[in-house]
């Protein structure tokens, strides 16, 4: 059989400190038993030099797409991918710069995603120190968001209902996912294709869940696959304020296109909640989670209010 043909599609905003180390995982050792067709790294109007970083790289096909503005990593996700058009790979990994793959890792998920029905395969994280980083997740529920709020993502996990999942032992098995952390996602090309583009009002955050949820409306499995490994160094989410609200922010948004007002307002509600708990124990991540869930004034529209 011949060695499946993938790209790699990296979205870069201010990654040159990253970006280093993503790409020299990719050449020694994470694209072993592949060809690697194309290293797409698009960048986001960033203010270091991520796109110099890039292009002054040897040893990989890299191509840079440099954007006029940053609207978003699904925008860049969409513009790496259309670059690839022209001669289609079998399959496409959208990568975080923040990543670091291990031996084989595109081999071994390129051999998952050839199997019927799977459209995307996800490896096992990690974290930098080794630690499993939790990146199996269910589908969102208005009595998940409640139980998250009140006691906490990790009792709602060992009741059943949480959407992160923190135990360990099901991050050893193979299997099918409703979806699953975005950092690292193999896609058959035929779905992309069949899905269609990433969905670009989702700024940042729930742009993969989004995207793989769509994925299953259509008949495709997420498939996760912790026989390949990559090592996740992880953002600022839960430290810079503006991130934390962004990311509550598009958790409503998307159940809202799902589920409908009513059901979305009951959502919002549990998000609420637990955003002003943590608020009231002085969390100013979730004082502005809060404000931007309440205030339509204090929402984020354009990544440019994040500089």
């Amino acid at each position: 059989m011949s060695r499946p043909r993938v790209a790699v599609v990296l979205v870069t905003y201010n990654s040159a400190d990253v970006l280093p180390g993503c790409l020299e995982s990719i050449r020694d050792g994470g694209a072993d038993g592949v060809e690697l067709t194309d290293v797409v790294v698009v960048d986001n109007a960033s203010d270091d030099d991520s796109a110099e970083v890039a292009k002054a790289f040897d040893g990989l096909p890299v191509s840079i797409v440099q954007l006029i503005e940053n609207a978003g990593y699904a925008a860049g996700l969409n513009a790496g991918i259309a670059s690839l058009r022209k001669q289609p790979p079998d399959a496409v990994m959208v990568l975080n710069p923040d990543c670091r793959l291990r031996p084989d890792m595109l081999a071994t998920l390129a051999r998952a995603v050839r199997l019927p029905d799977r459209a995307v395969v996800a490896p096992r994280m990690l974290n930098p120190d080794g630690s499993l980083q939790p990146s199996l997740r269910r589908l969102p529920t208005v009595r998940g968001a409640l139980v998250e709020s009140v006691l906490g993502g990790r009792v709602a996990d060992r009741l059943g209902v949480g959407e992160l999942v923190f135990d360990e032992e099901p991050h050893d098995r193979p299997g099918p996912v409703p979806w699953i952390t975005g950092a690292a996602l193999l896609i058959a090309w035929p779905v992309v294709d069949a899905v269609g583009p990433w969905d670009e009002t989702f700024l940042l955050y729930s742009e993969e869940t989004e995207y793989l949820l769509r994925a299953g409306d259509h008949g495709w499995r997420t498939w996760y696959e912790p026989a390949a490994v990559i090592e996740h160094i992880g953002g600022e989410s839960g430290t810079r304020p503006s991130l934390a609200a962004l990311m509550t922010l598009s958790r409503a948004k998307l159940y809202r296109q799902r589920h409908g007002a009513v059901r979305s307002l009951a959502y919002s509600a549990a998000l609420a909640v637990g955003m002003a708990l943590r608020a009231a124990a002085g969390q100013r991540t979730a004082r502005a989670a809060l404000a931007a869930l309440l205030l339509p004034s204090r929402r984020v529209t354009s990544l440019a209010q994040l500089r």
